[in-house]
């Protein structure tokens, strides 16, 4: 008897697209558009108090810490042990973030981790 491996539905395949399309939108505006951006840096580095500036300094001071990869690794490990689309959805976010927000390398593990959990039993139906 083979054991079914852990697949999305067709209904949570189209949810991960947009959790996966949403964060890594997210992170390309703020690493293009505010990082990057010369004069947006400059003015919240003078201190210009608008929503952006507050974002950059959020992403800047977890990106500093490399919250974006250690989360995701966090919870790749716990989707490798137990399979589940919340922990799928959290750490596909997570690692989109930290791949374009300067986490690259736990990001990365994260991602080969969400790949070998793409091929681990589904959980048994209670």
């Amino acid at each position: 008897m083979q054991t079914q491996l852990f697949l999305p539905n067709p209904r949570a395949t189209n949810w991960l697209l947009i959790v996966g399309f949403l964060s890594l939108g997210q992170a390309l505006y703020l690493r293009y558009l505010g990082l990057e951006n010369s004069q947006v840096a400059l003015a919240c580095q003078a201190g210009l108090d608008t929503w952006l500036c507050a974002t950059l300094r959020l992403a800047t001071s977890l990106f500093r810490h490399s919250a974006f990869g250690w989360c995701a690794v966090v919870c790749a490990l716990l989707n490798l042990v137990r399979p589940s689309i919340v922990l799928l959805s959290l750490s596909l976010a997570a690692s989109a973030l930290g791949l374009v927000l300067y986490n690259a390398g736990l990001s990365g593990l994260a991602v080969a981790l969400l790949i070998l959990s793409l091929a681990r039993p589904a959980p048994a139906a209670e």
